[in-house]
């Protein structure tokens, strides 16, 4: 489970994925990623494609993660109740949007997440009598901070004992900073590493994006456990793009 291998400080790779195909995310899982991101946010998939999604990384070893589009209670219901590992949600600006998020992923007593055992998350039976502690030990909390208000509210956000991953936006960081877009900007770098060893520090697993093997080593030095290397589409258009390149 990606929350034990976490938990024991190990380093984890996935990738986002923007394209709604069970038969992708095969292939990456059979890659050997530990994990993958699927975009319900700016992805084009809905609930059924996602729960294929989530089946396809699973049979081969690798866990599914929904990042819903919004912090809402029937987003997240529905990306837990088609079997994923976690969510992860975008926009989280204080601590009182954690508290919902967890509201909405953990079942009593933690939360208050509604329950229906005849889905796949319930295992399509109601004989499970643990099935609240085994989906609450499982399901993986991350958000996503990426706004002014996030970065302000960081260390509130971090006192939530029930979350789990905290990604940083190097993108939207760079915006804050007044360097839109130079994710490689000193600047950038210092705020993040900061933001990094006050996640740690409080028993939370930092994320971030990497582009190549130069920001993986620079990031792992940081102490970024959750590394997502691209997207699905930016690593097929890469590959080709600079095949094309050389061929001309």
């Amino acid at each position: 489970m990606i929350k034990d291998k976490l938990r024991n400080g190990d380093f984890v790779m996935g990738t986002w994925c923007e394209i709604p195909s069970p038969n992708v995310i095969n292939v990456i899982a059979k890659a050997g990623l530990d994990f993958v991101i699927i975009d319900m946010e700016h992805g084009a998939m809905d609930y059924k494609v996602a729960q294929e999604m989530v089946m396809a990384a699973e049979a081969d070893g690798c866990e599914g993660i929904i990042r819903v589009p919004q912090n809402d209670e029937s987003s997240i219901l529905r990306a837990l109740d088609v079997g994923a590992s976690g969510v992860i949600v975008p926009h989280v600006e204080s601590r009182e949007d954690v508290k919902k998020i967890v509201e909405y992923s953990k079942f009593f007593p933690v939360g208050k997440r509604g329950f229906n055992p005849y889905i796949r998350a319930g295992n399509y039976n109601s004989g499970n009598k643990d099935l609240f502690r085994m989906q609450n030990e499982k399901t993986l909390i991350a958000i996503i901070v990426e706004g002014r208000d996030g970065l302000k509210n960081f260390d509130e956000i971090l006192s939530e004992e029930e979350l789990d991953v905290v990604y940083i936006g190097t993108y939207d960081l760079s915006v804050a900073l007044e360097v839109p877009g130079d994710v490689k900007n000193p600047k950038v770098l210092e705020v993040l590493e900061e933001l990094v060893s006050k996640t740690r520090k409080k028993g939370k697993v930092a994320g971030c994006m990497i582009h190549d093997l130069k920001d993986l080593d620079e990031f792992k030095r940081m102490g970024i456990q959750f590394v997502l290397y691209k997207t699905d589409t930016a690593i097929i258009y890469d590959t080709f793009h600079e095949m094309q390149k050389e061929l001309k």
